[in-house]
């Protein structure tokens, strides 16, 4: 599948600066569509084939939920080799800063090679890029997506599949878990090619005595009708 640089142009044009606000102020940023139609639907095909995947995770059988997906095997699909390595740059001044504002060590590299060879030199080798699908009734519990010690804090959802005419019910959820405090819950709506932004673990949020940790999990609420296709691209690899 061949996308001819489209996926990275639409990376270009999008509001950067307003993506990394929303993440400091809310937890979580949705992108305009990154993908057209055609691009969504020629992924979404990807899953029904074998050759594009290294591994199936059916999640009734692991508690996790009740669907499946597919991690990619590398090479990656261009759309999605495409979207990885034009995204990572632009979200490594975030992480960078949450690091500063976390007082944590080590500082994430500029580009996603030099991020991915401190992964493979780590013993983590696996793409994490996957594919999912949900029928009705499907669903994905809160979870983190860690796969190893070095960890990339952000991560996003790309939504393949049109809401209403594909599938109904389906919403992104993502809950912030405070400390000494009842957890916080988003339901985050996405149109067709559209892509929410959060955090794999954790974000600073400003405090009376300062920065603090906020502890943060995603997941799927339950499909109603129809079929749901969702891309997930996550930036270190999986031991």
């Amino acid at each position: 599948m061949r996308t001819d640089g489209k996926a990275a142009t639409a990376v270009e044009r999008v509001d950067w600066a307003g993506i990394g606000a929303a993440l400091d102020r809310v937890g979580y940023a949705v992108t305009p569509p990154l993908l057209d139609a055609a691009a969504c639907r020629a992924l979404a095909a990807l899953y029904a084939g074998e050759a594009a995947f290294r591994s199936r995770v059916v999640m009734q059988r692991h508690a996790f939920g009740q669907g499946e997906y597919r991690y990619f095997r590398y090479p990656l699909p261009e759309a999605v080799a495409q979207l990885r390595h034009a995204i990572y740059p632009r979200l490594a001044p975030v992480a960078n800063a949450w690091r500063t504002t976390l007082r944590e060590a080590g500082r994430f590299p500029p580009a996603l090679d030099a991020f991915l060879a401190e992964c493979h030199a780590a013993g983590q080798t696996r793409p994490t890029p996957l594919l999912l699908q949900y029928g009705p009734g499907d669903y994905n519990c809160l979870h983190q997506d860690l796969y190893g010690p070095l960890v990339f804090p952000l991560q996003l959802t790309l939504l393949l599949s049109a809401p209403d005419d594909d599938f109904t019910g389906g919403e992104f959820v993502l809950v912030e878990q405070r400390p000494r405090a009842q957890s916080r819950v988003e339901v985050v709506p996405l149109r067709q090619g559209e892509a929410v932004i959060f955090p794999v673990h954790h974000r600073p949020v400003a405090g009376a005595r300062g920065p603090y940790r906020v502890n943060l999990r995603h997941g799927v609420s339950r499909v109603r009708s129809g079929r749901r296709h969702t891309l997930g691209i996550i930036f270190h690899d999986a031991a």
